[in-house]
């Protein structure tokens, strides 16, 4: 029994994980009975809390933020999924659907960037990224709303922005500002057209 508990161990993980390197079933830790044994989980990321299967794109993304982004023991965000932080960054300090604001006008007014473009904090951007993206999995794990996808669309076309000023712009076709501004209108597309406008205009910005 002991082995085949082993095995199983290992299959769930090396499942989850894929990049690790092989580890003999004899060095596996036997899962143990009981709220431990989380290895039949997608993946390790302590922000992924349900059983639903997430898409491969945000399962990617998880397993890159496992070790990237902490999820608080205490506080939650939408849906039950833990408070996110990466660096200095939390969820629930820059968490859109506690606005009063559309998902599009909080995002407008929350992740302005510099007018000099390439003198933005990228980091915090980034950071801010990170947690939108971490909790959207966790969302997506339990089958919640995905009104997020709004402000994290748009997060990812500042940071398109930012890094295209910065004179470092990302090469993937999926990255590029035009493809994520497109993202971000049509998620936000029953949203007023001034907001629609602000972000096109922005898309045109790279300096």
């Amino acid at each position: 029994m002991h082995s085949s508990l082993s095995i199983l161990a290992l299959a769930g993980v090396t499942t989850a994980l894929p990049k690790i390197p092989f580890v003999a079933s004899s060095d596996v830790i036997p899962i143990r009975a009981g709220p431990i044994a989380i290895a039949a989980r997608q993946n390790q990321a302590c922000f992924v809390i349900g059983s639903e299967t997430l898409p491969q794109e945000t399962a990617d993304v998880a397993d890159e933020l496992a070790n990237v982004v902490t999820c608080s023991n205490s506080a939650t965000s939408i849906a039950g999924v833990p408070d996110v932080t990466s660096g200095s960054t939390s969820f629930s300090s820059i968490d859109f659907s506690q606005s009063n604001q559309s998902p599009l006008q909080f995002a407008l007014s929350n992740f302005a960037t510099e007018d000099q473009l390439a003198n933005t904090d990228l980091q915090f951007f980034q950071d801010a990224l990170n947690v939108y993206l971490a909790t959207e999995a966790g969302i997506r794990s339990v089958g919640g709303s995905l009104a997020i996808k709004v402000p994290k669309f748009f997060l990812e076309m500042q940071v398109s922005r930012i890094e295209t000023a910065q004179g470092n712009p990302p090469t993937a076709a999926g990255l590029q500002v035009d493809h994520l501004r497109d993202k971000v209108l049509k998620n936000a597309a029953s949203e007023d057209q001034s907001l629609l406008d602000q972000v096109t205009a922005l898309a045109t910005q790279l300096q």
